[in-house]
């Protein structure tokens, strides 16, 4: 049975019926918000965009937000600062069409990655994380450059396991640590050449949502295809979609499989068939 945004709505009113919360609802926009009682503080739910992932999912998607939602608004009541706190910074991947500024209107701090991807940079508070502003990073009077840093020097330490899965002779590795860096594990380049070199094939690389990495070793033309329908999977399912497109690692670059496959050689075998 479909969901529609007011049973959202009521679902939500349910779970957010705690005395320290205040709820209202924009019907002309199918907005909800949720904001402690005492400070006036909030997040702002869209539902349509959480009723499409439910008819996919079920309840776990409300489960998962509410989750999320509870966690942000914590992190809301702490004192946000970057100094003393270095360990606790991050980066985290984004789309090129994610905001620039924060809900509070704050310009973020970010870096181009690739022609879709963004790095952006996160504080971590454990089960959440804010991210980080200009008023944060002029509070403890840091460059963009310094923090950049601090944040790849972090993620060198990030754990990685791999789960390997075989498919039409060719090799998918996937991250999942749950942690919501693994997207951000891209960023680690002696890494990526490391399995470059371990690739019988071409190496390939997937980014789909936050919350996941491929890497692929191509070695037949049927990887792509599998690759990309993974990729397209995994963008449509992921809470903080990233991009569908998939990625060639070569010459410690990321370049577009779709941009590349222009320049892709003909087979000579095949062409010297058609001739």
């Amino acid at each position: 049975m479909a969901l529609t945004t007011i049973q959202l709505k009521k679902k939500l009113d349910q779970m957010f019926s705690g005395t320290e919360w205040r709820t209202s609802f924009k019907r002309d926009q199918d907005q909800y918000r949720v904001e402690w009682k005492d400070t006036g503080k909030g997040v702002n739910i869209t539902l349509p965009n959480i009723v499409a992932k439910y008819e996919q999912n079920g309840e776990r998607v409300i489960e998962e937000i509410v989750s999320h939602v509870k966690m942000s608004l914590q992190m809301i009541g702490q004192q946000a600062k970057l100094v003393g706190n270095e360990k606790k910074i991050l980066p985290v991947i984004r789309s090129t069409s994610f905001s620039v500024e924060s809900k509070a209107g704050k310009k973020l701090i970010f870096h181009q990655h690739t022609a879709e991807t963004r790095i952006y940079y996160a504080l971590d508070f454990g089960q959440t994380y804010q991210l980080i502003d200009q008023a944060l990073l002029d509070e403890a009077n840091w460059t963009e450059t310094h923090l950049k840093e601090i944040a790849l020097f972090n993620m060198k330490s990030l754990p990685i396991e791999l789960k390997k899965d075989t498919v039409a002779d060719n090799d998918f590795y996937f991250i999942s640590a749950n942690d919501g860096y693994d997207a951000s594990r891209i960023l680690n380049e002696a890494w990526l050449i490391e399995m470059k070199d371990q690739a019988k094939g071409e190496f390939a690389i997937a980014v789909p949502h936050q919350d996941t990495l491929i890497l692929a070793d191509v070695q037949n033309d049927m990887g792509y295809d599998i690759l990309a329908q993974m990729a397209m999977q995994y963008f449509a399912e992921g809470r903080v979609p990233i991009t569908a497109l998939s990625f060639l690692f070569e010459n410690r670059k990321l370049e577009p499989i779709f941009i590349l496959a222009k320049k892709k050689p003909i087979d000579q075998k095949n062409r010297e068939k058609d001739e």
